[in-house]
């Protein structure tokens, strides 16, 4: 009996390859180097806990940087942020993780609750406020983009 072929697709230049292994591609011998470039993080973890936790000061912790793409955490507790900002640099895609969040912008105003994203264009002045959905603790992870950014959803 022949053991099953495992499938593995790969997209190279658009168009989708389908590799088949006699073996899981996740099964190897173990990493000998650079085993933490792999990381599992809890952004519920204290430990990332951003300088504005108790503040309106809107300096989230940065998580992963790299030179077009910034991820950031933000947790709000208490404070409204009660000062517009632009990022004139980058697009800003913001996905709520834990409670609810009311946004403001030149665009609109928007109450964000778990499971939603939002997409800021670079330039658009906003600021988050509290509103009456929110929890004890809110919780954002936020994506800076550079480069351009086009919606490719449903």
């Amino acid at each position: 009996m022949t053991a099953a072929k495992c499938r593995e697709l790969v997209t190279i230049n658009g168009k989708n390859v389908v590799l088949l292994h006699d073996e899981p591609p996740v099964r190897n011998a173990g990493v000998a180097e650079n085993s933490d470039m792999f990381r599992m993080l809890n952004i519920f973890d204290p430990k990332f806990r951003p300088s504005n936790y108790n503040k309106a000061d809107g300096t989230p912790l940065r998580m992963f940087d790299a030179k077009t793409v910034k991820v950031d955490l933000s947790k709000r507790s208490k404070e409204d942020m009660g000062f517009w900002h632009r990022n004139i640099d980058y697009h800003e895609i913001i996905i709520c993780v834990k409670g609810a969040l009311r946004w403001e912008t030149e665009m609109g105003v928007r109450t964000m609750h778990e499971g939603d994203m939002m997409f800021i264009p670079k330039g658009i002045a906003h600021r988050s406020m509290l509103c009456e959905d929110s929890a004890e603790e809110n919780v954002l992870v936020e994506l800076k983009i550079a480069e351009e950014c086009n919606y490719a959803g449903g």
